[in-house]
């Protein structure tokens, strides 16, 4: 049975574990390994890293630390960044990964996640749908790092790859990253309601009330965060932190059951 769940976002820059604000001003906040390790402890549902120089930079994605970080994993890792072909993502799967995600490349060539979901599973694919508001009202997709507007809606998006056969999409807002002030809820909402696959937010959470209140609303989803995760204090000092199961599961068990129903028809 699906259920909600809390999710860290890890970006990396240079092997290096950031956080940023908008898409931009980032903080470095440690290692990824050693972010990981932590987060075993406190045994979190799932982690997403994302590589962000990656496809930027024309790279290819860093197998031998991806292959590290799911060597360390205790817990579903999916991993993002760099990656341009289907050889790519079933070596990274190889590697311990159990999801891949796709970003900037969906947009190139949509079809990649209809021949990866068809070579590894729909469950192992997610497209990640980096969103901002646009001047006079509506939504666009934007690529590589926020700097290249699509013109593209990210529900059409949403839709078309949910057909292509993506098992998840994830909704990252790029107004609200790093702002710790809520998840865009009506953006979230307006997406969501439009699928039948799995859908993640993230962007903007800095409580586990903003948790509380994406859950409420959205019923099963997950919830992304960063910043909630590595920073602790007004000064944002740096600390790993996830909360206990008792706090986590009296968050996430808040939602309706009306949400239960319509997502599992």
């Amino acid at each position: 049975m699906l259920a909600p769940r809390l999710i860290p976002f890890l970006l990396i820059r240079g092997r290096g574990l950031v956080k940023t604000v908008k898409f931009a001003n980032e903080k470095y906040v440690g290692d990824p390994l050693n972010a990981v390790r932590i987060f075993n402890e406190k045994k979190v549902d799932e982690i997403v890293v994302v590589d962000i120089d990656a496809t930027v930079n024309g790279q290819e994605p860093d197998y031998k630390l991806i292959e590290n970080l799911a060597a360390e994993c205790r817990m579903p890792l999916c991993y993002g960044g760099g990656i341009t072909s289907s050889e790519q993502a079933t070596h990274i799967l190889s590697l311990g990964v159990e999801k891949v995600s796709l970003s900037s490349q969906a947009i190139i060539q949509p079809n990649l996640v209809k021949t990866l979901s068809n070579k590894v599973g729909s469950q192992s694919v997610v497209v990640t749908l980096d969103v901002k508001k646009k001047m006079f009202g509506g939504y666009e997709v934007y690529t590589h790092n926020g700097t290249q507007g699509t013109n593209q809606n990210p529900i059409d998006l949403a839709i078309k790859y949910q057909t292509l056969g993506a098992g998840e999409i994830v909704i990252n807002s790029i107004d609200n990253d790093g702002r710790m002030g809520g998840y865009d809820l009506k953006m979230i909402s307006s997406i969501k309601e439009k699928l039948t696959i799995p859908v993640t937010a993230i962007g903007g959470c800095g409580s586990m009330s903003d948790v509380a209140s994406l859950v409420q609303q959205e019923g099963i989803i997950g919830a992304g965060a960063g910043s909630m995760f590595v920073f602790k204090g007004k000064y944002r000092a740096v600390l790993i932190t996830y909360p206990n199961e008792d706090k986590k599961l009296s968050v996430l068990n808040s939602y309706k059951p009306n949400h239960v129903i319509t997502e599992l028809k």
